[in-house]
């Protein structure tokens, strides 16, 4: 019987810790959190404290999670760090250290303490591993009607804290607000730098030329795109006309060939077997003769 409760189910003393970690678990969601940012410039080394620590607790029992996005992983646990960082970390009490982090490495790191009885604790660090940002990629559109809407994007993925956007037109600096420079005052548009969207609306004639962008987040050089021409023009009035004298004329020959078809017999009647069928006109009969006049040629 023994035997068979050990193998249908956790032991006593395995059941009463499983109950106090839900208990703890569940005090913690309610526990006083501290939180902290930090920013660590890439491939240098990292310390990240545990501020719910307490010294004066007897027998804490220390967890870290990871947090990125959606994803929660354990960090240390059990007395022990978890795979990868058991060769990138050193623990103690009261702070982690990397050797050296990676763009990878940053996240929110909790640190979860539990004492005796009823001593719960949290802390968070927001870690930023500061990464300079890559050649941003600018979307121009080569053409845009005048009067019309133009939508002009940036776009750069690397960069830790996520950078910022400016736009050039022919080498100069677009403000954001284009009636506060005597060169943009004709434009219409609106700059995001967060998302580095350029909207034209609408489209003007002052609006042609080279557009770049460029991102930056304070840490190392900012970046350039490379410069796209876009050009504004009124609507093509000429090449719609021709288009239509195209269509005209298409539709013309369609019409001329299937004429032509019908006039050389393409489309005669035929029978139920497929066959075509002659017929010919009867001829004047005199008074009391009857003859058959039509035939058929099968």
């Amino acid at each position: 019987m023994a035997g068979a409760a050990r193998r249908g189910g956790p032991g006593p003393r395995r059941l009463l810790r499983l109950l106090l970690l839900g208990a703890a678990a569940a005090s913690l969601a309610g526990a006083q959190v501290t939180s902290e940012t930090r920013e660590v410039p890439e491939h240098k080394p990292a310390d990240i404290p545990c501020a719910a620590f307490r010294s004066g607790w007897s027998n804490p029992r220390i967890e870290w999670k990871f947090q990125k996005g959606s994803s929660l992983v354990l960090f240390y646990y059990g007395g022990e760090l978890t795979e990868p960082y058991k060769n990138r970390v050193q623990f103690s009490p009261t702070t982690i250290r990397f050797s050296t982090v990676t763009r990878a490495d940053t996240g929110k790191y909790i640190c979860e303490v539990v004492g005796d009885g009823s001593q719960i604790a949290k802390s968070e660090v927001n870690l930023i591993v500061q990464v300079p940002p890559s050649k941003p990629l600018a979307h121009v559109p080569a053409s845009a009607t005048i009067g019309s809407k133009a939508v002009l994007r940036c776009a750069e993925t690397d960069g830790s804290p996520p950078p910022t956007f400016r736009w050039y037109r022919d080498g100069a600096l677009m403000p954001p607000d284009p009636r506060t420079s005597p060169t943009f005052r004709n434009s219409s548009y609106t700059l995001d730098p967060a998302t580095g969207e350029l909207i034209f609306e609408p489209v003007s004639a002052f609006d042609t030329g080279d557009y770049y962008c460029e991102a930056t987040n304070n840490v190392g050089a900012p970046q350039k795109s490379d410069a796209i021409r876009m050009e504004a023009s009124e609507v093509n009035v000429g090449g719609i006309v021709a288009a239509v004298v195209v269509l005209l004329m298409v539709l013309a020959l369609v019409a001329f060939g299937i004429w032509f078809a019908y006039s050389r017999g393409f489309f005669q009647r035929k029978d139920a077997a497929g066959k075509k069928v002659i017929y010919s006109q009867p001829s004047h009969r005199s008074d009391g003769e009857f003859k058959q006049t039509s035939s058929f040629l099968v």
